[in-house]
């Protein structure tokens, strides 16, 4: 029976046991090969599942979806709640959202957990007891996919952290930990310059540390996180950040690891869950039967531990183990010193079909452990605070003359009133009035600060600010007041104070 066959003769519509059926899609490129290839592994292994094929991917796209989906997909994603897709393309050019991104968002998939471990020396890699797991938040960040030109010279993305998306996510990484026997947790993030946004990441991570103290828990600031990750892997065991960073770490570790092609990943929902190969669509060998089938192998068997299958998850790893050990590697692993055989997709999957039921010998052999119940987290409520205004920053749209601040702040200082007064302008996050360099280049977007006349902030760090509260009646009279001269404002962003503490980052000499 070829692997098309087997496929097919398990993804037949019926009733099936909890948990036993899943949305499968075969997606882009290699992707029909190497979900035959999963499929008829998990079929010999005795999965016991049962599958709804979807239409996910390019020719969805080019159908006029532009979600890469069709609209009455969603209702079987609904539905079976698990669901294993193949690697998709998304065509290049407006108009065209990436798929992962919109499953992950729509779905509410908040965590996307990627394991990275070395299979050194059949897979090359200078680390060979690398074994480490990141996990990373999935929705919010600079991935909301906020942007705007707001300028002929400037264009933004907003960066959107809230407290439930970060204690959701890291309390998951502890009971991830906790789950599998992992010793340590680490958070990374770049709160020394986004003191609000990452500061918050940090700080939900010191709270919820404190409920593991079985487990071991510090933070990193990325940039050196990202470099020792890269050089000292075996330092570290559990690794949670934020979205952009996951993105990036976590494929600075398969690069490390040198199983790219090996990796597989969990976007983990608290009612759906999605299961996936970290590599691409490759269409460049789709349909040369060359393609490397782990990383949606090892993928399937994170979802059959997620489905309480762990028995069969392990027996398949373990049989994907002894067969790297054996030299049967497809042709991205083949090396002169260990290769044996060099096989195709469907030789490679008939190799560790035949190898059932073996453990490696020099590998480490996989342990999933009895059956567990998915992890599932809630976040806690987030108490009421008082939110008090206490100021506004207006941004404008002013390419006059030769962009001199001076000019623009003395204007501005004629036209603020009642309760605001003129704090300071930045230009591009640098304050340039008053007492601004006249080194500093200025673009056509200005951030000018209003406050309230009684305004002063603590000077301790501790983020304590007393000020005299404004009424958002001053704000519309002074954005009106600004029109009238000519000033265009492009957005205005609120000043507060909440629960006693200022809640907006400060400019220089503020």
């Amino acid at each position: 029976m070829s692997l098309n066959e087997q496929i097919q003769t398990t993804s037949q519509p019926g009733e099936t046991g909890e948990g036993g059926r899943v949305t499968l899609a075969h997606g882009d490129g290699i992707g029909r090969e190497i979900m035959e290839s999963a499929m008829a592994i998990l079929e010999a292994a005795g999965a016991g599942l049962e599958y709804d094929i979807i239409r996910v991917g390019k020719e969805v796209y080019l159908e006029g979806h532009s979600s890469g989906i069709s609209p009455e997909a969603w209702d079987v994603l609904r539905r079976n709640r698990v669901f294993l897709k193949g690697p998709i393309t998304t065509p290049q050019g407006g108009g065209y959202k990436s798929l992962n991104v919109t499953i992950r968002k729509t779905l509410g998939l908040y965590a996307n957990v990627r394991p990275c471990r070395a299979f050194s020396p059949y897979v090359k890699s200078h680390f060979p007891d690398m074994d480490l797991v990141v996990i990373r938040e999935n929705e919010e960040d600079l991935y909301a996919g906020i942007e705007h030109q707001q300028t002929a010279e400037v264009v933004q993305c907003l960066k959107l952290v809230s407290r439930p998306g970060c204690e959701r996510l890291i309390r998951y990484a502890f009971e991830y930990a906790r789950a599998y026997g992992r010793r340590k947790v680490t958070c990374m993030t770049k709160d020394n310059i986004m003191k609000l946004t990452d500061g918050l990441f940090h700080s939900v991570f010191d709270e919820v540390a404190r409920d593991y103290p079985d487990i071991e828990a510090e933070h990193f600031i990325i940039d050196i996180g990202a470099a020792l990750l890269a050089d000292s892997p075996g330092r570290f065991d559990v690794v949670v950040t934020l979205n952009l960073y996951g993105d990036i770490i976590s494929d600075i570790t398969a690069q490390v690891a040198g199983s790219v092609g090996l990796g597989g990943s969990a976007n983990i929902g608290s009612r759906i869950s999605m299961f996936e190969a970290i590599h691409g669509s490759a269409p460049d060998i789709a349909d040369k039967g060359i393609a490397n089938p782990s990383g949606l192998i090892n993928a399937a068997c994170m979802m059959l531990a997620h489905l309480g299958r762990p028995r069969v998850a392990e027996r398949i790893q373990n049989a994907l183990l002894c067969t790297l050990e054996d030299g049967i590697h497809t042709g991205d692993l083949y090396n002169e010193a260990y290769t044996k055989q060099k096989v195709g997709t469907e030789g490679f999957t008939r190799a560790v079909i035949e190898r059932l039921g073996r453990e490696p010998a020099r590998l480490k052999p996989v342990r999933m452990g009895e059956q567990r119940a998915p992890i599932e987290v809630l976040p806690r409520p987030v108490a009421p605070a008082d939110k008090k205004l206490v100021g506004v920053d207006v941004f404008l749209d002013w390419a006059d003359g030769n962009r001199n601040p001076s000019e623009l702040g003395h204007r501005l200082e004629q036209i603020a009133g009642g309760k605001l007064q003129l704090k300071m302008i930045t230009n591009r996050g640098v304050k340039v009035y008053p007492d601004g360099f006249p080194e500093t280049f200025c673009t056509d977007h200005w951030r000018c600060r209003f406050v309230s006349h009684d305004s002063e902030v603590s000077s301790s760090g501790s983020g304590m600010s007393f000020a005299a509260p404004v009424d958002y009646s001053d704000i519309t009279a002074l954005l009106q007041r600004l029109m009238a001269e000519g000033l265009h404002f492009i957005k205005i962003e609120n000043l507060y104070e909440i629960g006693g503490r200022r809640a907006y980052s400060l400019g220089q000499g503020e």
